[in-house]
């Protein structure tokens, strides 16, 4: 499995409050973005894949509407998860 508990603990940490934060944005943002990065290998290599395309097309629009929110709350949140993820080029 390429998602194990102490792998989501491991990124809740570093982008959380806390291993057990899981529902603030940041570490919402930073597990989709790690998923996203694992599904878009498997496109590399299986691109008639079209169901894990459509999960990948789902979880960007998801990661994308929390970067939003944060956008509208708290800019200098969203600016930190995006310097430390290197969402933008």
């Amino acid at each position: 499995m390429y998602l194990d508990n102490e792998k989501k603990a491991e990124i809740f940490g570093q982008y959380g409050k806390g291993t057990t934060d899981t529902g603030s944005a940041e570490s919402q943002i930073a597990l989709f973005t790690y998923r996203i990065k694992h599904l878009t290998e498997h496109l590399k290599a299986n691109h008639k894949d079209y169901k894990t395309a459509r999960s990948l097309t789902k979880l960007v629009g998801k990661r994308r509407s929390l970067l939003d929110y944060l956008y509208d709350r708290d800019i200098n949140r969203y600016r930190a998860i995006v310097k430390a993820l290197g969402l933008r080029k």
